[in-house]
């Protein structure tokens, strides 16, 4: 069999011919996103728009948990694979959903049956911080609302509609 060469990288002036090659472009994108996502266990979230301003999207997991993921990654400007684990101690302890987001991506990031002693230890530490966070919250709306807890959420965590892709 034949090998067809490069290919030009230049823009396909035919309009047809530019939208044909698009389809197949992106359509070869999205499989390589969903095999490396399966292949590897990696957490994918690909978007792409065509030319006349259609939206075309694929996400191993959801697109909004990756893209969480990719803000506390940039705005840290750390890698999540050293020590995010670790939260600082000048953080506001008071926001907690920031606080369950970094232990939601440190527990996609590792495996608790591969972890160390001091990987497991960071892991209870965030856990216990968040809980002792969550049960002040708890007990101030009770006293707030005069003991009713008609409105609790009983989905715990990981509740949330995910697995969109």
């Amino acid at each position: 069999m034949a090998r067809r060469g490069r290919v030009e990288l230049r823009r396909i002036e035919d309009r047809t011919s530019r939208q044909v090659r698009f389809s197949k472009r992106r359509a070869g994108l999205f499989k390589k996103a969903f095999e490396l996502a399966l292949l590897c266990d990696a957490e994918v979230a690909l978007l792409v728009f065509s030319p006349a301003g259609k939206l075309y999207e694929y996400a191993s997991t959801s697109i909004e948990g990756t893209y969480d993921r990719y803000q506390n990654f940039a705005e840290s400007g750390t890698s999540l694979d050293q020590g995010d684990a670790n939260i600082s101690n000048d953080e506001d302890p008071s926001n907690i959903q920031s606080r369950l987001r970094k232990i939601a991506a440190w527990s996609l990031d590792n495996n608790a049956d591969d972890s160390d002693a001091s990987s497991l230890e960071n892991l209870e530490k965030l856990l216990k911080d968040a809980l002792k966070i969550t049960e002040s919250k708890k007990a101030s709306a009770k006293q707030e609302n005069g003991g009713s807890t008609s409105g609790e959420n009983s989905n715990g965590p990981g509740g949330e509609g995910e697995g969109k892709a």
